[in-house]
């Protein structure tokens, strides 16, 4: 095989990558747990068993496609500065939530499958992390803040997430709430259970 050939190869199973990725998140959120892996790879464009040499099982492919809504989605809103702190952080939760509540079920589909990688959420607890730094060295935010507080922030407006509420109306209210409490305080928060390593 030549050098340009491989690098063919190499460009094309990039652009097979993406295009199962991109049609697998479409087709999740369509037909939740009823998805087969032939109508992904139909909408891909793509044969089955390109899908399942590259993915091997649906588990693998709902991993897959949960990093690429993380990478593609989310983590562009966490790497802004915009040199507002406050403004960078509640934007990054914001987005955070609305990318979430637009997916809710590849969520629930990666829970199901202990598809959430680890590397995963540690990427995404660092780069919330960068920015509370940044908050937290400006005084905008409580000191005791951890990135996992944050997490948190995010785990619970998406449990407020409804079909009645398709404009997001209360994720945004409760949103807001949450963020209000992370202003500087007088009170400290309680300590948590455990101080992990983020």
């Amino acid at each position: 095989m030549t050098a340009v050939h491989g690098r063919a190869l190499r460009v094309d199973a990039v652009r097979n990558h993406e295009r199962i990725t991109v049609a697998a998140s479409e087709v999740f959120e369509e037909l939740g747990s009823e998805a087969s892996l032939e109508e992904v790879a139909r909408r891909a464009g793509v044969g089955v068993a390109t899908l399942y040499r590259r993915f091997g099982n649906r588990d693998t492919l709902v991993a897959a496609v949960l990093e690429h809504v993380m990478t593609s989605e989310i983590e562009p809103a966490l790497s802004a500065d915009t040199g507002d702190p406050w403004r960078d952080l509640v934007d990054a939760l914001a987005a955070s939530i609305d990318v979430l509540a637009a997916h809710r079920v590849l969520i629930r589909l990666a829970r199901e499958a202990d598809a959430i990688k680890v590397d995963v959420v540690d990427r995404y607890l660092r780069s919330m992390d960068q920015l509370l730094c940044r908050a937290r060295d400006a005084g905008l935010v409580r000191p005791e803040l951890l990135a996992r507080d944050l997490a948190a922030v995010v785990v619970m407006c998406v449990s407020v997430i409804h079909p009645q509420d398709p404009s997001g109306a209360d994720r945004r209210r409760y949103l807001a709430l949450l963020v209000d409490g992370m202003r500087p305080s007088g009170t400290l928060l309680p300590e948590p259970a455990t101080e992990p390593e983020v």
